[in-house]
């Protein structure tokens, strides 16, 4: 994990998006190491926590294709957060 790794190109083709819902989160540090971590996963292309709202969107990658169990692990190991994909 690299903190604050904005490593995405500005400007990339983005395909699908996937939002998960978050608990455990108790500050705007949270939501960066989050995104961090999921950011290191190959096919995201981005990801924003929006802590107020216990919401992370994970934009992915034109073609990517990334399981969702992949993602809610990430998040989780990011800290002690839990995470489910919203409905």
């Amino acid at each position: 994990m690299k903190l604050f790794n904005r490593k995405k190109a500005a400007g990339a083709a983005m395909g699908g998006q996937v939002v998960l819902l978050v608990e455990g989160m108790h500050c705007s540090s949270c939501g960066l190491l989050i995104d961090d971590e999921l950011e290191d996963i190959p096919g995201v292309g981005s990801s924003t926590t929006d802590m107020n709202g216990g919401r992370t969107t994970v934009r992915l990658e034109e073609g990517a294709e990334v399981d969702v169990a992949v993602l809610v692990a990430a998040v989780e190991a990011a800290g002690g957060y839990k995470a489910r994909p919203a409905d």
